[in-house]
């Protein structure tokens, strides 16, 4: 798992770099723990099924786009995360994602057998 979330920070580190964001730019270090927080809970919950990750990015003017895709297909519910009923990590990731007026959302692979986690934050 450790190296799954290294690798996915390393990439999302010079994927920011390429695009010009800097890395000290505030919203760098929260996006780096919120990704990996769905990388760790993704390798935690949908390995048996879905023995890889991906990360996915999009990028406009001033937003950061980025998605954590597995093929499990179990869709956790982000309301939970926000209300604190959710003890998977979620809820860190709904926290710092809201407080940089960003937004998350769930969208299953078109055969119900997958999911992306997007994370859209302003830059």
């Amino acid at each position: 798992m450790g190296s799954a979330v290294r690798i996915a920070r390393e990439t999302t580190e010079q994927v920011l770099i390429e695009w010009g964001v800097s890395r000290r730019h505030p919203a760098v270090d929260p996006a780096l723990l919120i990704l990996s927080e769905l990388v760790t809970n993704s390798v935690q919950h949908a390995a048996v099924l879905s023995p890889t990750v991906t990360v996915i990015y999009a990028a406009g003017p001033d937003t950061f786009s980025f998605a954590v895709h597995d093929r499990h297909p179990y869709q956790p519910l982000l309301l939970s995360a926000v209300t604190g009923t959710d003890a998977s990590g979620l809820g860190i990731v709904m926290e710092l994602t809201l407080g940089l007026g960003g937004t998350a959302v769930i969208r299953g692979d078109a055969d119900g057998q997958g999911k992306s986690i997007w994370i859209t934050l302003p830059l």
